[in-house]
């Protein structure tokens, strides 16, 4: 195998001009694919050394190239080659002690060899890179993308060879105040390549995208589009559905896009009979396969309609950690753990936070009837006034919404999360709603606010964004933050909005297996009784169409640091980080049995 010395990392500069990714590829798995997972060489860049020189100026491309090897002889600190190994997908903190803490530049290599199939092009696609990534094949920079929790691609058909290739990528988790979320949360900062990452052969024209759904206004009617990677008119698409014997087919505009309408009467996707359909998008002998789920789903003064029939939405929130070894959770197998928890736990919903989780998450979801709300991390303290701040989060907004449009699990596009109240804030989150109503219309659209504040032992909930949800969606922590579980019994609740009102999140940190009276803290039983004073006090409120208690497992957090009780994890939990259920967990099941 050809080594790869690393002068500094030169080799692997950035250009003057940053490349963004490109238009992502829609339902990736579904396309001729190659895992690039495994073990991947990697190097440790503490202080940026291969992407800044001594004077920490940005080095440009072809730095390095006209010089003579003798010129940087004495400067071959880096060796891919020689280096440690990370498995890829998964978080370097949770592989290597060294790492737990550690936030910044780690580069990555993977040799990889390809074989062009007959008019076929390369691409390059990653589930997930936290934060920063820039990508090069063959020594070659490819381009960038920024955001830690959606996927991005690129056409290299200019940098691979046929045979012997390699792919480098710096990654880089550093917290930023600016960066979407801001330097300040509540989960750990997992770095590295977190999700798969999969060499794509494609043919030079192909479906780039698509949205196929029932239509928001006429029944019986399913509706959508297609749209190729080209502007290319002329184009034969067809759409097929084939167990309800439907077939479209029709002819790209000038800007290869095709939309259309059947009609047609399938059985609706609901959390009794996830029902999803066989749908085939084909095109120039290209056929892109999928499955597909047909549903509505409305608000109407405080009920939400799903099929046009009151659902309560019987939930609970959850990270994307794995259910035993406490990383970043990324295989079908760790997915399906915690979805079957969700399930044994009596849900039908479950609120996924604070971020896009994987891709694997949400399908498994879909199949097992569970109704999704899917969060970007716009969190606490965003730079409201910065126009990048926001680019970002539109683009990460975006991107979600990109990957995710055909799942009907998807019941709620969530723009944030207890974000204080301000006129910035206010106008920052108001673009983001008019942006995801403009991709998408037939979803709701949600944050998680916060109690405005208490008077006379009532709650108010009241924030300018009201206007802008479609559902009242809050985070209380009576009980444990402030007062007591007792205190839940005789508070009450001031929420002046007809609409559908879901609490997004309450309850308190135990630690399992430790136990006393329900009224010392830290234990199971002060958790187990703090979960019965807030049901009790949830179902006074008027309106409530749901909840999505915090959280289902314990996770880590930089912030959670008590001995011998927290140790690095937010322990509100209701099943440990070991994968043992809490007390709590045994009342919320019994009160779903009741709704």
């Amino acid at each position: 195998m050809k080594k790869t010395i690393i002068y500094l990392l030169a080799s692997f500069i950035l250009c003057s001009v940053s490349r963004a990714s490109e238009p992502l590829i829609a339902n990736i798995y579904a396309r001729d694919i190659t895992f690039l997972n495994g073990q991947w060489n990697y190097i440790v860049d503490p202080f940026d050394n291969g992407l800044y020189d001594n004077k920490m100026q940005r080095l440009e491309k072809g730095f390095f190239e006209n010089r003579k090897p003798r010129d940087v002889s004495e400067r071959i600190e880096y060796n891919f080659d020689t280096s440690p190994l990370l498995k890829v997908p998964s978080d370097w903190n949770t592989q290597e002690e060294k790492l737990f803490f550690y936030e910044g530049t780690i580069w990555y290599k993977k040799d990889f060899t390809y074989t062009r199939g007959k008019n076929k092009v390369p691409h390059i696609y990653f589930g997930a890179v936290n934060y920063e990534a820039q990508v090069y094949v063959n020594g070659k920079y490819v381009g960038e993308h920024k955001g830690g929790y959606t996927p991005f691609n690129f056409n290299i058909s200019d940098f691979v060879n046929e045979g012997r290739n390699f792919i480098v990528l710096r990654t880089n988790n550093a917290r930023h105040k600016d960066n979407v979320p801001t330097s300040n949360m509540d989960w750990w900062n997992f770095g590295g390549i977190t999700r798969d990452v999969l060499l794509v052969d494609l043919p030079a024209v192909f479906v780039q995208d698509y949205s196929i759904q029932l239509d928001k206004e006429k029944k019986g009617i399913i509706k959508g589009w297609v749209k190729l990677n080209q502007s290319l008119s002329g184009q034969e698409i067809t759409v097929e559905i084939p167990e309800l014997s439907k077939v479209f087919k029709g002819l790209t505009d000038d800007n290869g896009f095709v939309s259309f309408e059947m009609k047609a009467q399938p059985t609706y996707w609901s959390s009794k009979d996830p029902k999803l359909y066989d749908v085939d998008i084909a095109q120039n002998g290209e056929t892109v396969k999928d499955k597909i789920g047909f549903r509505t789903i409305k608000t109407e003064g405080k009920k939400i309609l799903l099929n046009d029939e009151e659902v309560f939405l019987k939930g609970i929130c959850l990270h994307e950690e794995a259910a035993y070894r406490n990383g970043r959770a990324w295989s079908k197998d760790e997915v399906r753990t915690l979805l079957m928890w969700v399930k044994e736990l009596g849900c039908n919903f479950v609120r996924l936070t604070h971020y896009p989780h994987n891709e694997y998450m949400v399908r498994l979801a879909e199949e097992m009837g569970i109704m999704i709300w899917s969060e970007i991390p716009v969190y606490w303290t965003i730079s409201w006034d910065n126009p990048e701040t926001y680019q970002n989060a539109e683009k990460q907004l975006d991107e979600m919404i990109y990957r995710d449009k055909n799942r009907s699990a998807i019941i709620v596009w969530s723009i944030a999360n207890e974000t204080p109240h301000g006129e910035s804030r206010d106008k920052f989150l108001k673009k983001l709603s008019d942006f995801a109503r403009s991709k998408d219309d037939t979803r709701l659209i949600s944050m998680a606010m916060e109690v405005s504040k208490v008077s006379d032992n009532t709650n108010l909930v009241q924030d300018n964004m009201s206007e802008y949800v479609d559902i009242i969606s809050f985070n209380q922590y009576l009980g444990w933050y402030n007062g007591t579980p007792e205190d839940c019994r005789t508070r009450k609740w001031e929420i002046p909005y007809d609409k559908p009102i879901i609490v997004s999140e309450f309850g308190g940190d135990a630690l399992q297996g430790y136990h006393g009276e329900s009224n010392v803290r830290w234990t199971e039983e002060y958790q187990e009784e703090l979960y019965k004073a807030t049901l009790e006090m949830l179902n006074k409120i008027d309106g409530l169409a749901g909840i999505s208690p915090w959280v289902l497992k314990d996770f880590y957090s930089p912030r959670r640091q008590l001995p011998g009780i927290q140790d690095w994890f937010n322990r509100k939990g209701i099943v440990s980080d070991q994968g043992i259920k809490k007390k709590a967990f045994f009342v919320l099941q019994d009160w779903f049995k009741t709704k």
